[in-house]
């Protein structure tokens, strides 16, 4: 008996002339096809002599021990999903069960990937080009997946500013579950941010509209339906929903010609390295600013700010400073902390400000995985696992301190000096530049 063979065909949105040609010929090498019952109807003028095994909506996993055990029997076998069958399809199932019973890509029966048109592309190109710039793709079926793990998928989405397709947006029994979604996006998202609904793409009861988020859940939608929703930039123009590349960041409208600062093949003055080089100019222009209101101003967390300060040249930032901790040293910050007599506590919720304490350096202490701070009238306890970096930071004349940040950059808590008739305490001044110099592994702050 020779070695089978299973085929992790996409079958693409429906129409025949949307499958590859790929597709075809792995369908037309197979003895067996198995599937759902309608994606099995989509091909059904290829399955003439052939074994067809069909499925139900939740038996998925019948679906691949079936396949996997004509496989074994030496056959040829095709496993078919609409769409891609890597994306919301058979593929990774299929993978996970032949895992499960000791398969090897070099000894066990062979698997072959045959993509497809995803349900996202096709939908998309029914509308216009909404997908044009950065996009993700989230189920909301919340039969396999927690709701809570999808919440939160959907709240990175839409504060990344992703155009978002959202699978698997409605059924029978999952009415509320688009509903949720929808008030996700409006926390960041404006009210008439363009929204498609298409049903069906390619199929005979194909159907597109376009809508707003805010008035999208008016509209009928079903499981055959797929929602692209609308990044910031996305707009809608001759009944088409576009979302830009970006070429305006870059050129002076669609002439061709550069914008001051910009060069042809090159990162934008924006990029990877270029944006910290305007977060210090911004700095240099606007004195007055604090860290949490440049953090709003460049959408950022405050560390990445400080990053940017640290690695300034000279006077590149203005009157503002900032030097890394060496890792590993945090806890030694905060018992040189103890030296520098009165000090100010700031208590921070990313860019926010929660309050403030002002207290002794001594009454503050480390005990097993917490830091205390204990004024008399108000007491502090912090989670020491949260801070992953810390900065000595000097802000213009006003500020000496070392700030903290968690592992994405938001602000946990600072600690300052304070001044008194309008200047530092000089050995509690004295403290602080010691400490500085023998815990910071940057650039010096000053």
């Amino acid at each position: 008996m020779g070695k089978g063979k299973i085929f992790l065909v996409g079958l693409g949105p429906g129409a025949a002339d949307q499958m590859t040609g790929r597709a075809r010929r792995a369908i037309a090498k197979s003895e067996v096809v198995v599937g759902y019952a309608k994606y099995l109807d989509l091909v059904k003028d290829l399955l003439d002599g052939k074994e067809v095994i069909r499925k139900g909506m939740t038996q998925e996993v019948d679906r691949c021990v079936a396949a996997c055990d004509r496989a074994r029997e030496g056959k040829a076998v095709a496993l078919v999903s609409s769409g891609d069958s890597g994306v919301y399809g058979m593929a990774g199932l299929t993978f996970e069960v032949l895992l499960r019973n000791s398969w090897t890509p070099e000894d066990g029966i062979g698997v072959e990937v045959i993509p497809g048109i995803t349900a996202l592309s096709a939908c998309a190109s029914l509308v216009g080009a909404p997908l044009s710039h950065d996009f993700c793709a989230i189920s909301l079926s919340d039969l396999l997946t927690p709701w809570p793990a999808i919440s939160r998928r959907i709240e990175a989405a839409a504060r990344g500013d992703f155009v978002v397709a959202l699978y698997n947006p409605k059924s029978g029994r999952r009415q509320r579950q688009l509903l949720e979604a929808r008030n996700i996006l409006l926390r960041h998202r404006l009210a008439d941010t363009p929204v498609a609904i298409v049903d069906a793409a390619y199929r005979d009861r194909q159907a597109a509209k376009l809508s707003t988020l805010d008035a999208m859940t008016d509209y009928e939608i079903g499981m055959l339906s797929t929602v692209l929703v609308g990044n910031s930039s996305t707009y809608v123009r001759k009944g088409l929903m576009i979302t830009p590349r970006g070429y305006s960041h870059k050129y002076d409208g669609l002439t061709g010609e550069l914008k001051d600062g910009e060069r042809s093949g090159r990162s934008l003055s924006m990029g990877l390295e270029g944006w910290k080089a305007c977060v210090r100019r911004y700095l240099r222009e606007t004195p007055s600013v604090s860290l949490q209101d440049a953090a709003r101003n460049f959408d950022v967390p405050p560390g990445q700010i400080l990053l940017a300060i640290s690695e300034a040249e000279s006077s590149e930032s203005g009157n503002r400073f900032a030097a890394l901790v060496i890792p590993g040293a945090e806890a030694a910050v905060l018992d040189a902390v103890r030296e520098w007599g009165r000090i100010q506590i700031l208590l921070a919720g990313g860019t926010e400000t929660l309050c403030v304490v002002r207290m002794n350096g001594d009454a503050l202490f480390r005990h097993g995985e917490r830091i205390y701070a204990d004024s008399g009238d108000l007491s502090l306890s912090i989670d020491r696992a949260r801070l992953s970096r810390a900065w000595f930071v000097s802000w213009d004349t006003e500020s000496r301190g070392v700030h903290f940040v968690d592992a994405a950059g938001n602000s946990v808590f600072e600690i300052d000096l304070i001044k008194h008739g309008g200047r530092f305490d000089p050995s509690g001044l004295e403290s602080y530049v010691n400490a500085r110099s023998r815990l910071v592994g940057g650039a010096q702050g000053r």
